[in-house]
């Protein structure tokens, strides 16, 4: 359904972008249209500039403090997509990259997108949950064998190294060692 929609909107943007150059064309000329193009897209470089710049610091500043920087890299994100759409001759587009771009309205969009996002998520969970489910005649999708034999990863971090061990008493030299 999304590649269809994909490849709709590749299709029918630049239509529309035609119709309404057209349309703006007949009402105020020619030339006024080429030169408001030409101040949106001054305008939209500006803003993105700025914008860019702002959510760059605050996905360094979180990065520094050791969070967690999913909002900035959201904002950092909308801000380049937003920035492509600018440069796109067309009013169309500027109006959806400034949307992107400015400080008020780039919070909206980002908690649409992530619903959209949470909701893809739901649906590929159920869909998988379906295709394999858990503990279904021991199929493993990852290959893995049933049974006992299995050994199961623990949860948490896994650090591979070495285990040194001190006691000189386990074959007289302190030479004992155990790869882990």
């Amino acid at each position: 359904m999304l590649p269809l929609l994909i490849v709709l909107a590749l299709l029918l943007v630049p239509v529309l972008e035609i119709f309404v150059l057209i349309q703006v064309g007949e009402v105020i000329g020619a030339w006024p249209t080429v030169g408001l193009l030409i101040a949106e897209t001054a305008l939209g470089a500006w803003i993105v500039r700025r914008e860019g710049r702002r959510a760059w610091r605050a996905l360094q500043e979180t990065a520094r403090r050791g969070v967690l920087p999913d909002r900035e890299v959201a904002d950092a994100a909308l801000v380049m997509a937003g920035g492509v759409l600018l440069l796109v001759p067309g009013f169309v587009t500027d109006v959806i990259g400034l949307v992107f771009v400015l400080p008020f309205t780039r919070p909206l969009v980002r908690r649409a997108l992530s619903a959209f996002a949470a909701r893809r998520m739901r649906a590929a969970e159920e869909r998988a949950a379906t295709m394999f489910p858990p503990g279904a005649a021991g199929f493993d999708p990852f290959g893995g064998r049933p049974g006992p034999e299995r050994v199961e990863t623990p949860p948490g971090p896994v650090v591979r190294g070495e285990v040194l061990h001190d006691d000189e008493a386990a074959d007289g030299h302190g030479d004992r060692k155990s790869r882990a």
